[in-house]
């Protein structure tokens, strides 16, 4: 009798289902308790549960459909090649290629359009447009997608999202009603198709057009760009200024000027790197150019109210049944990681311990016989300066803090492999006596929460500096041992606790807690995806209102703090933040890294 569940069964068709939509043999599809995903290869879609029902067996098909589509008809490397370097345009043009790619398998049979339907709908489930009220709160690239999907497939716009798709529809389809239709026609071809979305994105003033008829004179490149560069410092990208999209776009704007030919070459090069991660809730995280020099001295950072902030432990934000079931599904993930990890944890406790144990002290007189030195000693038996003392070395008194953002970005896999790492982590320094610490960082709720209220309530005050909840959360007591604080990190696997996030003040409330410990040497490590992004604080602030302070606060704790600070960046560039940095760009990495940061510090002297 076969031990094969219904689950079971089910993965199986789906496997195959997916090697034959895909004409790839080696596809493999596993579930997920996060958010569905694709790896090369390999697919992560939603578990339908034990009984399999209907609707919830659809958005798994939808899922394993629309990634197989994707390794069929989709070429990243020609995608990136004329991929727009501004952010919400690059969101717009990552969007409408899938709308193109899901619109081929809808188009040709019916049961796979609505299983692509059922997973629309799901992703529409943490998604900023089934939540706006107004057009400045509709995601652009939501509502685009939506609405050219309509076109393609004739698939009405998800009752959840129709109010938000209606605020944004007149805009959208006067000024790229028309490429609608040539986007129909090239529905098979991927690079007409990316070029007619480029020039739909150029008509719908989120990129400007660059002249492509004529190949630059190599000897007139320099001058060729800096015109270009030029013409953007003097405000000739004025499409973003008119176009209605969510606040994050704004940081994007006018962000260049002050900017040596250098630094903006560099620029252009993190954007290019950046703009293709999507964040969740249909923001997304961008890090502006601003240079430091731009910071006006006077800045000064301000909160509207902290009344309706809280500090608060995992376990009071989750009953003990569900943080035992959310702990057992990261303990799952753990076993892919295992190996690599604990190899580099093993690395660092003997780094770690060999530095606390002992040390010698050669060509000595009088000690230990050097094995190094025993050939002298044969020759030349009188010969002083063959000994070795063993000496005690004093290893300093050391925690370590792990700052992890727990922002709507980061959901999905880089959340996952930072509560693991983490977790690895915290074992292995314990095991070394070193403290630690596992700290997270969001917000209470979208859009402002009480805070907003409040302020509204109050006459909207011009200027209210912070406008949100904030939510620090504290997975790990640096007194607590692991095995007490372990169930805690499953937290950061609950749907819904990702939310936005305020980096600055996250900073300096970690930062606080480390200087009122007693150890002698405090390490402080950062784990972001992103540049500080609240809508409710930078619709009523300036566009780089958060990220300055972030700034302020880095560099007071790099020239003043006895703290030592490293940032990890995953898939963005924080060396333009901190001094000691890192950037990773596959979150599979983040364990290795983190713990050769670590051994890097431990070993300075």
């Amino acid at each position: 009798m076969s031990d094969e569940t219904p689950a079971d069964r089910f993965k199986g068709v789906l496997t195959g289902a997916s090697r034959a939509i895909a004409h790839e043999p080696e596809v493999e599809v596993s579930w997920t308790a996060d958010a569905p995903s694709q790896t090369g290869k390999t697919f992560r879609v939603p578990m339908p549960g034990r009984n399999l029902p209907r609707a919830a067996a659809m958005e798994a098909r939808g899922f394993a459909d629309s990634f197989a589509l994707r390794l069929r008809h989709h070429s990243e490397g020609q995608h990136n090649r004329q991929a727009p370097a501004e952010p919400v345009a690059r969101s717009c043009y990552d969007a409408v290629e899938r709308v193109r790619y899901e619109a081929l398998g809808a188009n040709e049979y019916a049961g796979m359009r609505d299983n692509l339907d059922a997973a629309t709908r799901q992703r529409l489930g943490s998604d900023a447009i089934t939540r706006a009220s107004n057009a400045e709160e509709v995601p652009i690239q939501s509502a685009l997608a939506l609405l050219l999907r309509e076109r393609l497939t004739g698939q009405p716009v998800p009752e959840r999202a129709k109010q938000g798709v209606e605020l944004l529809r007149p805009f959208i389809e006067e000024r790229a009603g028309a490429d609608f239709d040539a986007l129909a026609d090239s529905l098979d071809d991927q690079a007409a198709f990316q070029s007619l979305s480029l020039g739909m994105l150029q008509h719908l003033e989120l990129t400007r057009a660059e002249p492509m008829d004529q190949p630059p004179d190599e000897s007139e490149d320099g001058e060729d760009q800096d015109d270009e560069q030029q013409e953007e410092d003097d405000g000739g990208e004025t499409g973003q200024e008119q176009q209605p999209s969510d606040v994050a776009a704004d940081t994007s704007e006018g962000e260049e000027q002050g900017e040596s030919e250098t630094q903006r070459e560099a620029g252009d090069q993190n954007e290019e790197m950046e703009g293709g991660e999507d964040g969740e809730e249909g923001m997304l995280p961008v890090r502006p150019n601003r240079p430091w020099t731009d910071i006006p001295d006077s800045f000064d950072y301000k909160v509207f109210t902290s009344q309706y902030d809280e500090v608060i432990s995992a376990s009071e934000l989750c009953d003990e049944e569900e943080l035992t079931r959310l702990r057992a599904y990261l303990d799952a993930q753990l076993k892919g990681l295992q190996g690599i990890v604990t190899r580099l944890a093993n690395r660092l406790q003997r780094r770690l311990m060999a530095k606390q144990n002992r040390s010698w002290d050669f060509d000595q007189e009088e000690g230990l016989l050097d094995a190094a030195r025993l050939a002298r000693v044969v020759i030349s038996p009188g010969q002083s300066l063959s000994y070795k003392i063993e000496r005690d070395v004093e290893f300093k008194d050391t925690i370590v803090t792990l700052l992890i953002d727990n922002s709507g970005s980061m959901r999905g896999r880089p959340i996952s492999i930072a509560a693991i790492s983490a977790d690895v982590l915290a074992r292995t320094l314990e095991r070394c006596g070193v403290k630690t610490e596992v700290l997270g960082f969001t917000t209470r709720a979208w859009k402002g929460g009480q805070s907003r209220e409040s302020w509204l309530a109050g006459g909207k005050p011009q200027h209210p500096g912070r406008l949100n909840d904030l939510r620090h959360i504290v997975y790990k007591q640096a007194d607590e041992p692991w095995r007490r604080a372990r169930r805690n990190l499953g937290l950061m696997m609950r749907e819904g606790l990702l939310k936005e996030n305020i980096d600055g003040e996250a900073l300096l409330w970690a930062h606080q807690r480390m200087l009122g410990r007693p150890e002698d040497r405090r390490i402080l490590m950062v784990i972001s995806d992103g540049a500080p992004v609240d809508d409710s604080t930078l619709s009523v602030n300036s566009a780089g209102y958060l990220e300055t302070h972030l700034r302020k606060v880095i560099e007071w704790i790099e020239r003043q703090s006895p703290v030592q600070l490293v940032a990890i960046g995953i898939g963005h560039d924080v060396t333009r933040y901190y001094k000691k940095a890192v950037t990773i760009m596959d979150v599979e990495q983040l364990g290795g890294t983190m713990i050769e940061q670590l051994a890097g510090l431990f070993e300075e002297d």
